[in-house]
């Protein structure tokens, strides 16, 4: 389970430093792909493969089906930690999020959510969190 917010840059070659407290979960392999929202997801093996059985489970024959596998898959990309503790980004992904300096790694469960600072200030500057929550209980989401 990921979780934390952590700050970070990405260097000039596209890299981000991985967190010391992070790493464990991606010993058995990890993909960086397109995420929701404007950001990357980093996804371990175990929940790539999660992720992949539940978008070939989706009927076909639906046009959303067929752009979500695209979205999610195609521009998916296998990844590895170097030996400073570095995780490389393609220069597709980077610009899909809008990756240049800061960013900001946010562990959400069963991903690590990989943001341009800017941007992840703005999507988390909530005024009224209750109302959310309070919206959740209708789908039967109780916290």
């Amino acid at each position: 389970m990921f979780q934390g917010e952590f700050n970070h840059t990405i260097d000039p070659k596209g890299r981000i430093i991985i967190p010391t407290q992070l790493r464990g979960e991606l010993e058995g392999g990890f993909v960086v792909t397109k995420g929701l929202d404007g950001c990357l997801w980093l996804v371990d093996a175990p929940s790539w493969k999660n992720i992949q059985q539940e978008i070939q489970g989706m009927p076909f024959g639906l046009k959303e089906a067929r752009t979500l596998s695209r979205f999610l898959i195609a521009g998916a990309t296998d990844g590895g930690i170097d030996g400073q503790g570095r995780v490389f980004i393609p220069p597709s992904l980077r610009e899909y999020a809008g990756l240049e300096k800061n960013v900001i790694l946010a562990g959400v469960g069963s991903r690590l959510e990989i943001w341009d600072k800017s941007r992840y200030e703005q999507i988390t500057d909530i005024e009224d969190m209750s109302a959310i929550a309070e919206k959740l209980v209708e789908f039967g989401i109780r916290l």
